[in-house]
């Protein structure tokens, strides 16, 4: 099984923190981390790598002053690639992005400056997202010729549903601010973007493992199947993570009326200053 410190990607830098949290960070700053497809292939290693390596959480960043332009539109004009090379690279990007999101550890994204096109759909396979208010979100594949290929029209269209993606793609409408919180295309919006991203996935470590992984591939699952099928799985996986046995000493706490309070009023630094939805 490999470990994070096995793996060493040139377009990614990675990192572990001491409390088991992964900081992915996109490291293409020249290029606005634009996505060439050696970026798909070390994505797909890394979050292959995660769940096996004991990381409990994952923090997606990038260098520079943008998230993610998304394709490297560079690359692609020069490689002037065939109709089935571009499907197969497609197919790429979907399996890097299915690793992300059914692969059970959180990935909070801290986005800034253009989350862009791929860069959007790559946002998009994490579980939470924050932006801060000079984010701005787009697919401007429409006005370049283009249609997206990396999953945009099954989880941006979930996040925003398929009217505005539609508006998106068709007249270069961008989001931002409250606006982007509104309509569901990040969760927080913060000025320091990476402290609270931090913050979440230090808060998400703190969690059972087992928990966690149901939380980040359970509910995307059963997102794909029908109400009774849905009901169903949702049944069985309660079965499998409410009876763990490293749930027992939390519920002892609880039962003694020790256990932490969840109650509203105490938010976390960063958490009250943020947009959620």
């Amino acid at each position: 099984m490999k470990r994070v410190n096995d793996l060493s990607p040139k377009n990614i830098a990675l990192s572990l923190t001491e409390q088991g949290v992964a900081v992915v960070s996109l490291n293409r700053p020249a290029k606005r981390n634009a996505l060439d497809s050696a970026t798909i292939e070390e994505l797909i290693e890394i979050f292959s790598t995660l769940p096996g390596a004991g990381v409990r959480a994952c923090v997606l960043r990038a260098e520079g002053d943008h998230f993610s332009a998304g394709l490297d539109l560079v690359e692609h004009h020069d490689a002037d690639r065939s109709p089935a090379d571009f499907w197969q690279l497609c197919l790429r990007w979907h399996e890097a992005f299915n690793k992300m999101e059914y692969g059970g550890v959180p990935i909070i994204a801290a986005l800034k400056g253009a989350v862009v096109g791929g860069g959007l759909e790559l946002a998009s396979a994490a579980h939470i997202r924050v932006a801060s208010p000079q984010t701005w979100f787009g697919l401007p594949e429409g006005q370049r010729g283009l249609f997206t290929g990396g999953g945009a029209t099954i989880r941006v269209r979930d996040l925003i549903g398929k009217a505005r993606m539609i508006d998106m793609m068709l007249t270069g409408r961008l989001y931002q601010g409250q606006e982007a919180v509104d309509v569901g295309l990040c969760q927080y919006l913060v000025e320091d973007t990476e402290t609270l991203a931090m913050e979440l996935a230090n808060r998400a470590a703190q969690n059972l493992p087992l928990t966690n992984f149901a939380i980040c591939s359970a509910i995307s699952h059963m997102q794909n199947m029908s109400a009774l099928d849905a009901a169903y799985a949702e049944a069985c996986v309660a079965g499998v993570v409410n009876t763990q046995p490293e749930a027992r000493s939390r519920l002892d706490a609880f039962a003694r009326g020790v256990a932490v309070k969840i109650k509203p009023g105490e938010a976390k630094s960063g958490e009250a200053k943020s947009g959620r939805r």
